[in-house]
């Protein structure tokens, strides 16, 4: 709808994991590597957490695509099965065939299959999408599947993508044996305001076909607030305000813009109405927000990430870095920190009902305008290919052109097939004073009686 008029080549905030548009944040770089190292060791799980929205699907189809041929990737992204149904879900998804058959063949013809990818060099990667929703059942499955290995390395290599509850769930006193063999585990943390600026701009930079558009730091601010650092919120919120911005025609996407689009966001609830618990700060801070509650009752404010836990008893060389920001105290806090200020206010009411129909009622009348050019170009296009074809036909020889013939006052009479009546054509005029003419733009007798006769 929009990319014409920014001069885009797609959509840069859409909801789809397209890696082209990962934006290599600090964080993200860390999960990669850590991604990385699980994947070469081949010594257990990897563990890979993140809130909705986080980016764990972008990461993930990063990884996979920078995978060489050497690798056989399995994925499984409907995990709400029961350990049976889970390892038949396995099996199918590497090409085999589990039907009729009891579970001692299933594991049989599993363990032949990673054993014949082994012979012929290949490692086999089973990768599980919405790991949060297995079942303590399926994921014990999982831990009998990581003993399928040999004397130095495992046959095959799980991960384990999920919401944070996974790791609520790892932690049961059931999976205990499961955790001790989780080699890395990452916990993607939402951007700060830094990064939601950077964010923004690389994806318009991504899909721009010429000078790139891009947001100025107060409006980021804004949609980092609101989004608290999420991808996904951010996503559309900034498609959003494109959108916003296209129907008014406005070129540069302020602070103003946004404010509106949040409550035009929350009026249709798109997204939930804002708790009013969140504190906007100055542009340029380090963290855009703060617990109000929190800073009011002097409580700390932890973001980790927990890189590999370490495991114990099998004396496994683990990662793990821990980083912790303290909230300041509410004295520290009205010297760091603006005035506390509701970044979702609508300075002026929500749209009624008959506004949002102008509004998509001025964006078809659009549409429609650019329809009507693109055929009125068409048009013009085919007009002057027909020109350029009877031009071309007039300097040949009227000897060499049995179906035309001179007549008085210059003219040529050209007769298109045999048995219909020729017609007339414009005075000849010479092959560079049709492009002249046609560079300047005037009309020629052919196309004036086009016109008329339309």
């Amino acid at each position: 709808m929009y990319e014409r008029f920014y001069q885009l080549r797609e959509r840069p905030f859409a909801l789809s994991p397209d890696p082209e548009y990962l934006y290599p944040s600090r964080v993200h770089q860390e999960a990669l590597s850590y991604l990385r190292y699980g994947l070469e060791t081949q010594a257990g799980f990897v563990v890979i957490t993140g809130e909705i929205g986080s980016g764990k699907t972008t990461l993930l189809q990063t990884l996979l695509r920078n995978l060489d041929s050497q690798t056989t990737v399995g994925r499984i992204v409907n995990t709400m099965l029961e350990p049976r149904e889970l390892l038949e879900t396995i099996m199918i998804d590497f090409g085999l065939d589990p039907s009729g058959k009891s579970k001692p063949l299933l594991l049989r013809d599993l363990a032949q299959y990673l054993v014949d990818q082994r012979l012929a060099g290949r490692l086999v990667l089973l990768v599980i999408d919405e790991a949060q929703n297995l079942s303590l059942a399926a994921l014990e499955e999982l831990r009998m599947l990581s003993n399928l290995e040999t004397e130095k390395s495992k046959l095959m290599q799980i991960v384990l993508v999920g919401q944070p509850n996974l790791r609520d769930k790892l932690n049961a006193p059931e999976l205990e044996q499961l955790r001790q063999r989780i080699t890395v585990s990452y916990h993607l943390p939402p951007l700060d305001a830094d990064e939601t600026l950077h964010y923004i701009n690389h994806r318009l930079r991504r899909a721009a076909l010429g000078a790139p558009l891009e947001f100025p730091p107060e409006a980021t601010a804004v949609i980092h607030a609101r989004s608290r650092g999420v991808p996904r919120i951010i996503n559309i919120i900034c498609d959003a305000a494109l959108v916003f911005g296209y129907a008014e025609e406005r070129r540069q996407i302020d602070r103003d813009l946004i404010v509106e689009v949040l409550a035009e966001l929350e009026s249709t609830g798109v997204l939930p109405a804002a708790s009013g618990e969140m504190v906007t700060p100055k542009v340029g801070f380090p963290d855009v927000t703060a617990p109000r509650v929190a800073a009011a009752a002097g409580a700390p404010a932890t973001v980790a990430a927990d890189i590999a836990r370490p495991s114990a008893g099998f004396g496994e060389t683990v990662v793990t870095r821990t980083a912790s920001v303290q909230a300041a105290s509410p004295t520290t806090m009205t010297t760091a920190v603006a005035p506390s200020v509701d970044v979702n206010w609508p300075p002026t009411p929500p749209r009624s009902e008959s506004t949002l129909d102008m509004r998509a009622s001025a964006l078809d009348k659009r549409e429609e305008l650019l329809r009507q050019r693109e055929r009125e170009l068409a048009e013009q296009r085919r007009v002057l290919a027909e020109e350029y074809r009877l031009l071309r036909g007039q300097r040949q020889p009227v000897t060499h052109a049995p179906e035309a013939a001179a007549t008085s006052g210059g003219r040529v009479r050209v007769q298109v097939h045999p048995g219909q009546a020729p017609f007339e054509s414009a005075r000849p005029e010479g092959f560079w004073t049709w492009v002249k003419r046609v560079m300047l733009g005037v009309a020629s007798p052919i196309e004036k009686n086009y016109r008329t006769n339309a």
